[in-house]
């Protein structure tokens, strides 16, 4: 099957790129990397009585320190940010996820803005935004707004982007000194997406932040007190019944649960062994 015709649009700065948005609104679809837009193109999943491509604005294909943050260009491809020298330094949890995401080819097209602006709830990157409390950049005619992961992505596949917004960046706070992380998945294959996937940060000597994907609309996010000797599964497993899961043709509710109740506990122990 193939796409609907629809006009196919090149801006050359973000100015021009808003502008034509604002013109057809959520008649228009956003071309970055494309790794999952075209598919849906093509299924007639989604149509679009256009599409603007924004992979080759240059003020959106740079990744820069700004003060306590990483900003990410919408334009910027996975494999990019994977290959940037101060990656592990300042955003390890990112170093330790993105070689999960996809497979080394669509990683040269796939853009990690456009990871977040699917907003599928078992991709890696959304979860790593989560976690550690980033930020989304929007520009639009009426001007810029910023959003916390959290206000962003509202359920599957749902984010609260306008129909004339443009996902121009991502924010990620840089992690401090000996910071440290710990991720794990199950998918069937490396590279599909995650049927579960967990990622744990050491946050003081008392406690753990944990970041679980693939079981409810969104990325979970909680704050577990390590007070003993099995404080990690206990708080897994009152976890695993809170989110409970859901069902589809990946897997069901049930080994969901069970899934996270086995690797939970290992990716915790793994973060805190780090932070030893």
């Amino acid at each position: 099957m193939k796409p609907r015709k629809f006009a196919y649009i090149r801006p050359d700065t973000v100015d021009e790129a808003v502008a034509v948005l604002g013109e057809y609104g959520d008649d228009a679809r956003i071309l970055a990397g494309g790794q999952s837009l075209m598919a849906m193109l093509n299924l007639r999943l989604v149509e679009a009585a256009a599409l603007i491509d924004i992979a080759r604005i240059p003020e959106l294909d740079t990744i820069r320190v700004a003060g306590d943050k990483v900003e990410i260009g919408a334009a910027v491809v996975q494999n990019r940010l994977l290959a940037w020298p101060d990656l592990k330094s300042r955003l390890p949890l990112l170093g330790a996820l993105l070689p999960f995401v996809g497979h080394f080819q669509t990683r040269n097209r796939g853009t990690v803005c456009g990871s977040i602006a699917h907003a599928d709830p078992s991709s890696e990157i959304p979860l790593s935004l989560a976690m550690l409390g980033g930020e989304v950049v929007l520009r639009s005619l009426r001007g810029t707004r910023v959003l916390a992961a959290s206000d962003f992505q509202r359920g599957v596949l749902t984010t609260a982007r306008e129909p004339d917004e443009l996902v121009a960046a991502v924010r990620f706070p840089v992690a401090p000194s000996r910071h440290r992380v710990a991720f794990r998945e199950v998918a069937r294959r490396h590279g599909d997406f995650a049927i579960i996937a967990v990622a744990a940060m050491v946050e003081d000597a008392g406690a753990v932040r944990l970041g679980v994907g693939g079981m409810t609309g969104a990325p979970a996010i909680r704050r577990i007190e390590m007070n003993g000797g099995t404080a990690a599964r206990d708080a897994i497993e009152t976890l695993a019944w809170d989110l409970e899961g859901f069902e589809d043709i990946h897997a069901s509710a049930r080994l969901r649960r069970d899934i996270l109740r086995r690797i939970g506990p290992v990716v915790i122990e793994e973060a805190c062994r780090c932070a030893a």
